[in-house]
């Protein structure tokens, strides 16, 4: 997102715009443009309300005092068709713009998030509550249109038109826009002294549907495991307790809306009065013109009306700016790897060596990796054992570029992968997940993703390769057959051989594989272990293994405990 220059977020923002709502107009691609058409936008309609009061105050006075000719009415009938006509128009072309900057805007902030979050890597993922970020990402980044649809176009309009209607009055009758003058304050302030409970409101009522929401996606995401525990309608209930409690937040937030409404209304109506009761008795005395009193009657609610919108506005957006202040701490969260991108490539085929690297998550007091130094020389196949949390995942990452060490170094070819361009180094390696993600496309395509330029030959040679061609042409389309999400349909075993494929058809010299036999009955993973033995043939390689079966084919093994090595593990050779 490009940041705004201070003097024109200064400019814009003043006292109306905080740092959260300057923010978020830094995500407009053409930021002066819009303010410029918004602004030209308000000045065109206070001088439409303008025309507007004129053409009926001497319509309406014409009519009282000396009744007007047939003519004369239908010409002032007909220019007031054409300033309603003109209002129409502008009011069009402000919310057509408004609503293309608000979907600019939530596509930029969609996409600065996500990428903030592959940033920031597993580990910190791992962390969170990823249905309740599913939720600000999806319904919750929709909230964001009241604010730019509503309550910043009347920003412009709550600037230019009160000013207009406040000088035209002080022409026609300097005692009336005195009055006004003074009463038009006590909108904002009253709108201001009610907007703090309504964000106090609007957060706790956020809070509620982001856990709401983001509880009902794990229910869902889970609900074979609940079913198979007998624990389906215990979630129910407790699904139903939070529904109830983001209902209660929701109306709390209701009735502080209601009541804001009915406060400005009623400042807004009383100052109406204030200016109408002298105005008629004024007007009785013979101390002011029908015309000039039936004018600053007309513009009088006219001056009020921008502000009352204003925070009516305002309380129809604060759930929006609730998340986009979640958005932005996302974005602004410390921790993961340094951005993609280096001056030195580094050089997977010469061998990698870890360097004293102690790698530590935020929130958690005992070090993932604790000095850590450990070297793989070209084509060594090591396999890392060692009970579960003992740290071997998150070698693995460190390896991949999801982690960054928090001290210590990670060598390649001599080159330290802290320096290095990111996406050079990772196009040099293979990984095999323990549960290997399919998405919902064609076998072809989840193979493809080891290499996406690969030609239909080379797919099928992969899947060969990885024994996974003898059940894929069993399947209705073959390597044209859909897949569920995450590989529904399809075995344990099955997912794991379309992983290898994807490994075979990479090709690269660094091969990490992270369990993967983990859940798999005998036969297949007999069926994975062959597989990967020729998958490993002439490759550096490191494996992390709770089973024998892939112990075996490694060259030296190295046991991590409690996020140390056990033992000596460095080996010479490695540059």
């Amino acid at each position: 997102m490009v940041d705004v220059p201070a003097s024109r977020r200064r400019r814009i923002g003043g006292v109306l715009l905080n740092r959260l709502a300057r923010r978020l107009l830094a995500g407009l691609p053409a930021f002066r443009v819009v303010t410029v058409v918004f602004t030209v936008l308000a000045v065109a309609a206070a001088a439409a309300i303008l025309v507007q009061a004129e053409l009926l105050a001497r319509l309406l006075a014409d009519g009282v005092l000396s009744g007007p000719s047939v003519s004369s009415a239908a010409g002032l009938l007909g220019l007031l068709a054409g300033v309603f006509a003109v209002r129409a128009g502008l009011s069009w072309a402000q919310q057509a713009l408004a609503q293309r900057s608000a979907a600019s805007v939530k596509a930029a902030l969609r996409r600065q998030v996500l990428r903030r979050t592959q940033e920031l890597g597993p580990g910190w993922l791992s962390g969170q509550h990823t249905g309740g970020l599913t939720t600000t990402l999806g319904r919750g980044l929709d909230a964001l249109d009241p604010w730019f649809t509503g309550y910043f176009p009347q920003l412009f309009l709550a600037a230019v038109i009160p000013v207009a209607v406040l000088v035209r009055i002080a022409v026609a009758d300097l005692a009336s826009a005195l009055i006004i003058l003074v009463t038009l304050p006590l909108i904002p302030i009253f709108g201001a002294l009610v907007g703090m409970s309504t964000k106090r409101a609007t957060e706790r009522q956020w809070r509620a549907l982001e856990r709401l929401g983001g509880h009902f996606l794990d229910v869902v995401a889970g609900l074979p495991t609940l079913r198979a525990f007998g624990r389906a309608k215990a979630q129910a209930e407790q699904v139903r307790r939070i529904a109830d409690e983001h209902r209660s937040a929701t109306m709390g937030t209701l009735r502080i809306a209601f009541l804001s409404s009915l406060v400005l209304e009623l400042v807004a109506t009383l100052s109406v009065a204030l200016v109408a009761v002298p105005i008629g008795l004024r007007t009785l005395n013979g101390g002011l013109g029908l015309e000039a009193a039936l004018l600053v009657l007309l513009l009088a609610p006219e001056a009020y009306l921008p502000l009352r919108v204003l925070g009516s506005q305002f309380h129809a957006s604060t759930e929006g700016l609730a998340v986009a202040e979640r958005c932005f701490a996302v974005v602004d969260a410390s921790g993961g790897p340094r951005p993609v991108g280096g001056s030195a490539a580094p050089d997977a085929a010469a061998g990698v060596r870890f360097e004293d690297v102690t790698v530590r998550y935020p929130g958690r007091d005992e070090a993932a990796l604790d000095g850590v130094s450990l070297a793989l020389a070209p084509g060594e196949r090591v396999a890392l054992v060692g009970p579960s949390g003992a740290g071997k995942s998150t070698l693995v990452n460190v390896l991949l570029g999801l982690v960054p060490p928090t001290s210590g170094r990670v060598l390649a070819g001599g080159v330290d992968l802290a320096t290095s361009d990111l996406e050079a180094w990772r196009r040099q390696l293979a990984w095999v997940p323990q549960r290997p993600h399919l998405f919902a496309r064609t076998v072809a395509e989840n193979i493809r993703l080891g290499r996406p330029d690969a030609t239909d030959d080379e797919v099928v040679r992969a899947a060969t390769l990885a024994h996974a061609d003898e059940f894929v042409r069993r399947l209705p389309q073959g390597y044209e057959t859909p897949l569920g999400e995450r590989g529904a349909g399809l075995s344990a075993g099955q997912r794991q051989r379309i992983a290898l494929a994807r490994a075979f058809l990479r090709d690269a010299p660094l091969l990490l594989l992270d369990e993967p036999t983990a859940g798999l009955d005998a036969g297949s993973e007999a069926v994975v272990v062959e597989a990967t033995a020729r998958l490993m043939a002439g490759r550096t390689v490191l494996v992390v293994a709770h089973r024998p079966a892939m112990v075996l084919d490694a060259g030296r093994v190295v046991t991590l405990e409690h996020g140390r090595i056990a033992g000596p593990a460095l080996s010479a050779g490695v540059r």
